[in-house]
């Protein structure tokens, strides 16, 4: 835990126990959950913690550039720990979401002419190889 209390403070965010398992969670659980999903793993482990607390402290984490949101299918948010460029693979059929380590050939090409690129989001949606293993197609 004493990674992401060091986390929290650089941020200068108050270190909270939940801002901790969340981010401890987070960084063990790599599939882009909502935070419904992140309330329902916690909370049994957790009994005191409530939906409104997981909402406000993914909400703060992002704010802070901890964490970021995705939105790549529906409007449901999913959270991601990862704030290095990546892009995103959906799989249309199990709803899986993977990191894909690729860099955008366009953001030199965007300072370029003088912006400032600040983000950018890369979604790839397709079947993943795992459903196509399994003959879901």
């Amino acid at each position: 835990m004493e990674k992401y209390v060091k986390i929290l403070k650089e941020n200068n965010i108050k270190i909270t126990s939940p801002r901790l398992v969340i981010l401890k969670y987070l960084s063990e659980n790599l599939s882009h959950p909502t935070a419904d999903q992140i309330y329902t793993d916690l909370k049994t482990n957790n009994p005191s913690l409530s939906k409104t607390t997981v909402y406000n402290s993914l909400e703060t984490l992002e704010q802070h550039g901890i964490i970021q949101s995705i939105t790549i299918s529906g409007s449901e948010l999913h959270y991601d720990l990862n704030r290095g460029m990546h892009h995103h693979f959906y799989c249309k059929k199990c709803g899986r979401i993977y990191d894909i380590p690729l860099s955008c050939p366009n953001i030199e090409k965007m300072s370029n002419y003088g912006h400032k690129i600040e983000e950018v989001h890369g979604y790839i949606k397709g079947i993943c190889k795992e459903c196509l293993k399994k003959g879901r197609i």
